[in-house]
């Protein structure tokens, strides 16, 4: 039989993967290929880069062990490469699970009708979603703009069950490159040396069923960086080493009480997020309120710097930053802190921390990236009004009150006294090697409100 080309995109596993199984289920020779593009519009960042070359490797010895096959890699242009490799190998037919970014949607259009036209048989399948990114509408038939409404709608629809690990395929050999000589990895400096990840789809498989155990305490223990109260799913999940059926099922079945359905909803935002950028393309770049596209933001390299390097005197702050650089990923609750800040009291555009959250994550998903940045900036779909304004004095106290979180990203601080963690500036000796705050936060506050209030205006 000719052979079944199977390109592997954001779906680094081999459960539930809708695109491996038709393969198997065709009972033809598979070859197993993953691309990567240096050209697209949005490339994986640093971090990013990282985990892609130890999920890859991670797949490529699962399909070995598993299988006795293995991951076929190829860099350069997918509508270059593929129709090469179909004529070399006499391939007819290639499956992929579809990436709903809009670059790749648009170039996975063009690919499908260029080769179906040559008569090569062209089947996609949705496996990185629960559910289509245009499959709920409101009563007015239009993208949903708001979340709740989004969720009463997604909650009541079925889930699919998730396939199972194709248990024989027979692999077509094909040459291809060496991981090693796409030097994804950080070397001079390392500075991937303290993440504390194991890419892979039995890590992540390990990591949801470690989640289980924890998930009664989610809806409280989640919002307190200091404790690892969160799922730690997020980057499994971005790269597809677990789906978002497998963990929705594991959840429903395992999970009890309002973790669950706290975490479930979770799982709906990450849905939400997928389809305003599936309706508005440019997500990343222009905020979905106009008004937003006249904003007077600050050009300051120099704060902007300073927030990047965990550097601007706000104790809960300087450790999301710290974190960020150390780990590759960032505290949720701490994500809206940090945010906060760069947009609000510096007046620093959202565009510039997405960009840089999008090159220093594990997770950076343009779909979620982009709409929470325009959440915290007021200027998304339903954002958080641009005068809600985070204090992250008193955000510090009530999410890390003990300033444990705070004492382990900046060791500077870690002989204050509790009472004075979140605002060292006030200790009766403050510390001589962290730096003064960037700026006055009530001072920020009332510019940004100003700044607002000239908006509408």
């Amino acid at each position: 039989m000719k052979p079944v080309l199977v390109w592997f995109r954001q779906d680094l596993r081999l459960f539930d993967n809708p695109a491996l199984h038709a393969a198997a289920a065709a009972g033809a020779p598979v070859i197993a290929l993953f691309i990567l593009e240096d050209a697209a519009p949005w490339v994986p960042g640093g971090a990013a880069r990282w985990w892609l070359h130890h999920s890859l490797a991670a797949l490529d010895k699962s399909l070995d062990k598993s299988l006795g096959g293995h991951l076929v890699l190829k860099r350069g242009d997918p509508e270059t490469i593929i129709p090469a490799l179909l004529r070399e190998t006499g391939a007819d037919r290639i499956a992929w699970n579809r990436c709903h970014e809009p670059h790749a949607l648009a170039r996975d259009a063009r690919l499908a009708m260029s080769l179906e036209k040559s008569g090569v048989r062209v089947e996609s399948f949705n496996a990185a979603l629960l559910h289509e990114p245009d499959a709920f509408k409101t009563q007015a038939g239009k993208p949903f703009r708001v979340f709740t409404p989004f969720w009463k709608a997604m909650r009541l629809a079925d889930v699919a069950m998730p396939l199972p690990a194709p248990r024989k395929l027979v692999f077509h050999p094909v040459a291809g490159d060496t991981l090693e000589s796409w030097k994804l990895l950080p070397t001079r400096p390392d500075w991937a040396k303290g993440f504390d990840w194991t890419p892979g789809e039995g890590p992540a498989q390990a990591a949801l069923y470690d989640f289980l155990d924890r998930i009664a305490d989610y809806k409280t223990a989640r919002d307190m960086p200091g404790v690892g109260g969160t799922s730690r799913l997020s980057p499994h999940l971005h790269w597809g080493e677990i789906s978002p059926r497998q963990a929705w099922h594991a959840v429903r079945t395992h999970g009890h009480g309002e973790g669950a359905e706290t975490f479930l909803k979770e799982l709906g935002w990450r849905e939400f997020c997928a389809q305003l950028l599936f309706h508005n393309p440019n997500l990343p770049e222009k905020p979905l309120d106009t008004r937003f596209g006249n904003f007077p933001w600050r050009h300051s390299p120099k704060d902007f710097r300073a927030w990047t390097r965990g550097m601007t005197g706000i104790p809960i702050v300087d450790a999301g930053m710290r974190q960020l650089w150390q780990t590759g990923w960032m505290h949720n609750r701490v994500r809206m802190i940090v945010a906060s800040l760069l947009i609000k009291h510096l007046l620093i555009d959202w565009r510039d921390g997405e960009k840089w959250f999008r090159d220093c994550l594990v997770d950076a998903d343009l779909a979620s990236n982009s709409a929470n940045w325009q959440w915290v900036a007021g200027c998304g779909a339903d954002a958080a009004p641009f005068f809600r304004i985070f204090n992250p004095v008193l955000q510090g106290e009530k999410f890390d009150p003990k300033g444990d979180y705070v004492r382990r990203f900046v060791p500077e601080l870690a002989n204050l006294p509790d009472k004075y963690i979140h605002h060292p500036w006030d200790a009766p000796q403050p510390p001589k090697h962290y730096p003064a705050p960037i700026m006055d936060l009530k001072a920020g506050r009332e510019r940004a409100l100003a700044a607002f209030r000239a908006l509408k205006g």
